[in-house]
């Protein structure tokens, strides 16, 4: 089965072509970071306007790519959210006329399972059941996964998301956008233990997460002065740390609880070094296995939409379900991962 997967939640615009026997023959992605970066964050009408623009001519890249016609596609999958509502109504807009001029089965997905599927389209997939660290723009969460839609929610963020700590301290250093990376760059030029900020719920007993407590602490210290450059870079290294130490301990955590020794991290915040250094030591130490999906795949990306809507039609199939066809043109801006069912 061929499938399409379109992606337009936010501030990226993603196509691929998965194909269930051959894998992922081609994807393309185009980032509005630099059309958003002299507002210090996303503007939702210019990043739904850009979308328009750009997500035909994607689609038209990604199939000369794979050398196939738009009559090859099988399936279309797309976005359905969480996300913007603006933007998220140009995807499902665009997969929905698809599926009607072609003919072709139209599936929404939800972003989060993209990205929590996202690491089994690497070269070396985890196989079911692990634990999740889903740490994705505003979400921050600890997942059991057993299968396809088979998910329980072990914690999340009660306030701040991790990423939100990020890009919030970034904002506060005087950053640019997006706030995460600038602030893993400046954090590398940093000296660990000058400063000392919070690790909120650290010893909570339970696997949620709190991440605003720690965003005022960073303005509190940079209220009272900062001498020169080093000691910005100091307090980044001092926020990332702590970011990364809550979101380590309370991994291994939950790995505990559930009795499992593989995790799966997900998301745009999956990409950070320092978290991925911290996570492959913890691996070895405690004889746990971590996946980590490619650079590419942590960010919102066409291909996990693809493959997930692959998933889910299949499994439809193998159940002799019928398969969505196109019609209307729906959207869900607020979509709880939990309320998903097993493929």
């Amino acid at each position: 089965m061929l499938t399409l997967g379109i992606e337009t939640s936010c501030d990226e615009t993603g196509v691929a072509l998965y194909d269930s026997e051959r894998g992922l023959l081609a994807q393309a992605l185009h980032s509005q970071v630099a059309m958003h970066e002299r507002f210090g964050g996303v503007v939702p009408e210019l990043a739904s306007r850009d979308h328009i623009r750009r997500l035909l001519p994607l689609t038209r890249q990604v199939l000369d790519e794979a050398g196939l016609a738009k009559s090859a596609i099988d399936a279309i999958a797309f976005t359905e959210g969480p996300g913007l509502a603006g933007a998220l109504l140009v995807g499902a807009a665009v997969a929905q006329a698809l599926g009607y001029a072609l003919g072709k089965p139209v599936l929404g997905v939800h972003h989060l399972e993209g990205h929590l599927l996202s690491p089994m389209l690497s070269a070396d997939p985890p196989a079911f059941p692990f634990v999740a660290l889903l740490v994705s723009g505003g979400h921050t969460q600890l997942m059991q996964v057993d299968g396809i839609g088979r998910y329980t929610l072990l914690g999340e963020s009660v306030d701040d998301a991790a990423g939100e700590a990020f890009d919030k301290s970034a904002k506060l250093l005087g950053l640019g956008y997006p706030g995460g990376p600038a602030l893993a760059a400046l954090a590398e030029r940093g000296q660990a233990g000058r400063f000392d900020l919070p690790r909120p719920k650290l010893h909570s007993g339970d696997l949620d997460f709190s991440f605003s407590g720690l965003k005022t602490a960073v303005a509190t210290r940079i209220a009272r002065g900062l001498p020169d450059d080093q000691a910005r870079a100091d307090l980044a290294c001092e926020a990332q740390a702590a970011i990364v130490d809550v979101l380590v301990a309370k991994s291994l955590a939950a790995l505990r609880q559930t009795g499992l020794s593989t995790l799966v991290i997900a998301g745009g915040v999956s990409a950070n070094r320092r978290l991925r250094e911290r996570l492959a030591d913890a691996a070895l130490r405690h004889g746990l296995r971590v996946h980590c999906p490619e650079p590419a795949l942590c960010t919102d990306n066409g291909a996990m939409i693809a493959f997930a809507g692959s998933l889910r039609l299949q499994a439809l199939i193998r159940a002799g379900a019928a398969l969505p066809q196109p019609g209307a043109i729906d959207v869900r801006p607020r979509w709880p991962l939990r309320s998903l069912t097993a493929a």
